[in-house]
């Protein structure tokens, strides 16, 4: 353990914790021996951090969160599960991230996110780079939530959705389904409104490729084709760029459907329920 770090005396260290230089351990916090501190880390009053989890550079977890633990999965049966956290991440208050289930799997979350209070990050799980979960947004498992997301508060999403990079969930959602990167929805059953133009333009995304994501979107979801038929519409069509190679990618390979899209799930995929009514125009 580095000088440098300041450990309060009422802090709870178990021996075999790895503790990086400048890390700050607040009274009553709880680590366990399997857990590992990167530099300059703070752990606030009353967090507990347990399992093979691993905490990145810089990231402050609040008081009250629980980091590590085991996974509600019912299937668990004991195996060597794993947290890892990236770097300048703040994890609010009264969070749970729990441990993954099936040997070596990974409950993982990026670098520079922000998922606030009372948020629930379930086993196996993926979290990209600078997401943002609202107050109360819930993952199940198996979720994944790419790079610059935004989740807003109250919002359960199911196991094995996807939400794509860039997109917008409005809170008091209900993610059933994969959210296409780049959009911008709300509701329950969860409406999509278009291209999240706002966000795409704070990220610096030039006026031409906002235009192909917006044809992109228009084909897929305003066409009336099947989803093969305006993807392949869309690869002949639309200029590539890097971001029309995700969406199409993004759609082509959806398990779940996508979400809104004419009402239904995407075919061939399993038979999910229908969704509760068809796709209105925003």
């Amino acid at each position: 353990m580095s000088k440098k770090s300041y450990i309060h005396p009422a802090a709870i260290i178990e021996n075999g914790a790895k503790i990086g230089e400048n890390v700050t351990i607040e009274a009553y916090a709880v680590i366990k021996g399997t857990v590992t501190l990167e530099d300059n880390v703070v752990i606030k009053s009353f967090a507990y951090i347990d399992g093979y989890t691993t905490i990145g550079e810089g990231t402050v977890v609040w008081p009250s969160a629980s980091i590590g633990t085991k996974t509600q999965d019912l299937k668990f049966r004991g195996e060597k599960t794993f947290v890892v956290i990236g770097k300048n991440c703040e994890i609010r208050e009264f969070c749970t991230i729990n441990s993954s289930c099936q040997e070596n799997s990974i409950v993982k979350i990026g670098d520079n996110c922000l998922i606030m209070a009372y948020c629930h990050v379930a086993h196996n799980c993926e979290i990209g780079n600078r997401v943002i979960m609202a107050n109360n947004a819930n993952l199940a498992g198996h979720v994944i939530v790419e790079d610059f997301a935004v989740i807003g508060g109250m919002t359960p999403v199911h196991q094995f959705s996807r939400i794509g990079s860039y997109s917008m969930v409005g809170g008091f959602s209900r993610i059933t389904h994969d959210v296409p990167p780049y959009t911008i929805g709300a509701g329950a059953p969860y409406k999509i409104g278009g291209l999240n133009l706002v966000g795409l333009k704070r990220h610096g995304f030039p006026l031409e490729v906002r235009k192909s994501l917006t044809q992109a979107f228009r084909i897929t979801y305003r066409s009336g084709l099947s989803l093969q038929a305006a993807l392949d519409k869309i690869e002949e069509e639309v200029p590539s760029n890097p971001h029309i190679k995700h969406w199409i990618d993004f759609c082509r390979n959806s398990r779940r459907g996508l979400i809104g899209f004419n009402g239904v799930t995407v075919e061939p995929q399993e038979n999910f329920a229908e969704f509760e009514e068809v796709l209105e125009e925003v």
